[in-house]
């Protein structure tokens, strides 16, 4: 059971400093590129390399996607696989294997 982070900007210009500063993270993965579309290679190594048990922690929602259908697709495939996704700013964890996350 591994905490990952995932952190995205949407240009090199910017800072990934601030998103999930002061959270104990196993390893991270980061894009510098926009959201528009799940085809980013930072989120493809992190979706491969989280396993059943793990956390996804990501800043914020628009962090992971701009598109709600990619979002909830995204953490769809994940609570299936058995991986909860913690949204800070959003004080989110979509998990469905505790009583909150359950449909």
């Amino acid at each position: 059971m591994s905490n990952i982070g995932y952190v995205r900007v949407s240009s090199v210009q910017q800072s990934t400093e601030r998103q999930l500063s002061g959270v104990t993270l196993d390893k991270v993965f980061t894009d510098s590129v926009s959201g528009k579309d799940t085809n980013r290679e930072g989120l493809k190594e992190c979706l491969a390399y989280l396993r059943e048990g793990d956390t996804l922690h990501v800043h914020s929602l628009d962090r992971l996607s701009r598109s709600t259908i990619d979002t909830l697709a995204l953490i769809g495939d994940l609570n299936e696989k058995g991986i909860a996704v913690h949204l800070h700013k959003e004080k989110i964890i979509a998990d469905t294997n505790s009583a909150m996350g359950k449909p």
